[in-house]
């Protein structure tokens, strides 16, 4: 820092600048950490159907953007936004996870560095704008050379846009190579790798696209069932809705291979019966693991029974014949049962370095990036 004729010495402490590079530190951290979950999640899983479908996972990076030169260009400003909005979002990520049973130690200690950590760097920027204040007045004059001038923007743009770069780097040779054979409406045999299997034709048995075919009236299942909605179909009244006397707990493995979905599909897999028809399944998780494909075929991938992520060939992409690219599932529930409140499913990426696990899901609780599809031996 300079001042005309003399360095301001005592007059303005290095120690007031210690709020300022602190929060500047942190903000670069939750920065960077948005942008490498929004641009993430934006490839992993928002790349289907329309492009504005990929807008929203791009929304906390661009937020962070704005907090990042409020804070920088009027710290005090700046520093109340981020710390009111952050603590706002905080309180509700928490109450929303408190709601839903899944609020831990661990999973709060997760959350603190994309979430509270905004509360400790708006208040550090607060500081910063006293003592950015105290500065001025004391006749302090900037640094002569741009990059010392606009260093603290720098210090969290770079990051976030180097992350953003990376991981579009990452993704974009697995997004350019998806294969799509413009068949999604059709049945489809995946065979190879020690199982063969007919998968469901977009419809009823697959939460993907809708059938040609339905029964009058009849409502068509889509991508947010729950896996007790799959499993309870057939329980009286047939169909979907309440199910009398079954509304306190959750369906079994067994309840999924007497009245669940699939074994009231048609021969045809166009039409859900009001009787079982016992021609089709719900997968195992081993059976979807064995039918991931790369480019169309088989991608030689195999499960040990209770890994997150599979041992395959080729790395598996979001490619038909098993997958519907411009669908919104990215996963698939087994017919498998994982404990009492929750059921396996397996992401297309068969677990790994491009996101995703083979993992647990709540039985009552349904999504658009959890779907299904029936199967049946040739």
């Amino acid at each position: 820092m300079y001042k005309k004729g003399k360095i301001l010495g005592d007059v303005v402490k290095q120690k007031d600048c210690i709020p300022g590079h602190i929060a500047t530190g942190l903000l670069c951290l939750a920065t960077s950490l948005w942008t490498y979950w929004g641009f993430g999640e934006m490839f992993y899983e928002g790349w289907w159907g329309a492009w504005t479908n990929r807008l929203p996972y791009l929304v906390p990076t661009f937020i962070c953007w704005i907090f990042a030169f409020l804070a920088l260009t009027w710290p005090r400003l700046g520093g109340w936004i981020i710390l009111a909005i952050g603590g706002g979002f905080t309180a509700w990520r928490w109450i929303l996870q408190a709601r839903l049973g899944g609020l831990s130690f661990a999973w709060v200690l997760g959350w603190i560095p994309i979430s509270l950590i905004f509360v400790l760097i708006g208040g550090l920027f607060i500081l910063e704008g006293i003592y950015r204040r105290k500065r001025h007045s004391t006749s302090w004059l900037p640094p002569r050379q741009w990059w010392r001038r606009n260093l603290r923007y720098l210090v969290v743009y770079i990051p976030s846009l180097l992350t953003a770069a990376g991981v579009t780097a990452l993704f974009a040779p697995l997004i350019a190579s998806r294969f799509d054979d413009n068949r999604h409406h059709d049945v489809r045999t995946i065979a190879g790798n020690g199982v063969a299997l007919i998968w469901a034709p977009a419809g009823p048995g697959w939460s993907a696209g809708v059938g040609p075919s339905q029964q009058a009236g009849e409502l068509l299942p889509d991508a947010n069932l729950s896996w007790n909605e799959i499993a309870f179909y057939g329980l009286p009244p047939v169909g979907f809705g309440d199910k009398p006397g079954f509304g306190d707990r959750d369906a079994t493995t067994l309840d999924m291979q007497t009245t669940g979905l699939c074994r009231y599909l048609s021969a045809d897999g166009r039409t859900l019966r009001t009787a079982p028809q016992d021609i089709w399944r719900m997968p195992t998780v081993d059976e979807i693991v064995r039918s991931l494909v790369r480019a169309g075929e088989n991608a030689g991938c195999s499960w040990d029974g209770h890994s997150s992520s599979a041992d395959c060939d080729r790395q598996p992409n979001k490619d038909t014949p098993l997958w519907d690219p411009d669908a919104s599932p990215i996963y698939y529930y087994s017919g498998e049962e994982y404990d009492e409140s929750s059921a396996w499913y397996v992401p297309y990426t068969g677990g790994g370095m491009y996101g995703g696990v083979i993992g647990a899901q709540s039985k009552s609780g349904g999504n658009s990036r959890h779907g299904f599809r029936c199967v049946r031996e040739p």
